[in-house]
């Protein structure tokens, strides 16, 4: 049945059952054999023809969501109605808000197990969120007065480096303290370049994402 639709299709349903079984068994306890066994009669072979592995399928079910993070950002990069400062607090609060965070978080991998899924998620940081999204915002928030810096570029990539990579408990395994202690120093860091924008309901949630990860390990 599957082998007879678009391929495309055939990939959006490969990637619609891996999602749902990284859900509800997590991605380490996950093979392709059960995804198989969802796919209503599609061979190991028509699988392997479009993803190489199981990791390979976890990084377009990541890609795929990553799109829609980034209709996210650029929405709120594009708004008329907020200061430069302000779009950076409504983009921090909003991307971690998200209830598809909660799904993120529970179907994640140990990051450190996976290179190129660390690969992909250091790249699509460095060369796509910082310059596209979080640099025109800074820049906006330079002429407007809301934040001061000399230096735009590099300060889109290390408050998007720290909040993406450094403060990601997949990557670094961190324990409830241990990410605690780090999102206090990303927002002292914030507050030392004059932008106030990580509050009590931000780190709450941010340990809250914290949990759900260490719980599904």
């Amino acid at each position: 049945m599957a082998r007879n639709k678009h391929p495309e299709e055939t990939v959006n349903l490969i990637l619609d059952v891996a999602f749902r079984l990284f859900m509800e068994k997590g991605y380490e306890h996950t093979s392709i054999q059960d995804i198989i066994d969802q796919l209503g009669g599609l061979s190991k072979g028509a699988i392997y023809h479009h993803f190489k592995s199981k990791e390979d399928i976890l990084v377009a079910v990541t890609d795929r969501m990553t799109e829609e993070s980034n209709k996210m950002l650029a929405d709120i990069r594009d708004r008329t109605d907020l200061t430069g400062k302000e779009k950076l607090k409504t983009l921090f609060k909003e991307s971690v808000l998200r209830p598809v965070q909660d799904e993120i978080f529970t179907v994640a991998p140990d990051l450190g197990n996976s290179p190129r899924l660390l690969l992909s998620i250091f790249r699509e940081t460095a060369k796509e969120v910082a310059p596209n999204y979080i640099l025109p915002i800074i820049k906006q928030g330079i002429s407007d007065g809301s934040i001061q810096t000399d230096y735009p570029a590099e300060l889109a990539e290390l408050v998007i480096l720290v909040a993406n990579i450094w403060m990601n408990p997949m990557i670094f395994d961190d324990s409830l303290e241990e990410s605690y202690r780090k999102f206090m120093v990303f927002r002292q860091m914030m507050q030392g370049f004059g932008m106030d924008i990580v509050d009590d309901e931000l780190l709450a949630r941010l340990q809250e994402l914290t949990s759900i990860y260490r719980k599904n390990k």
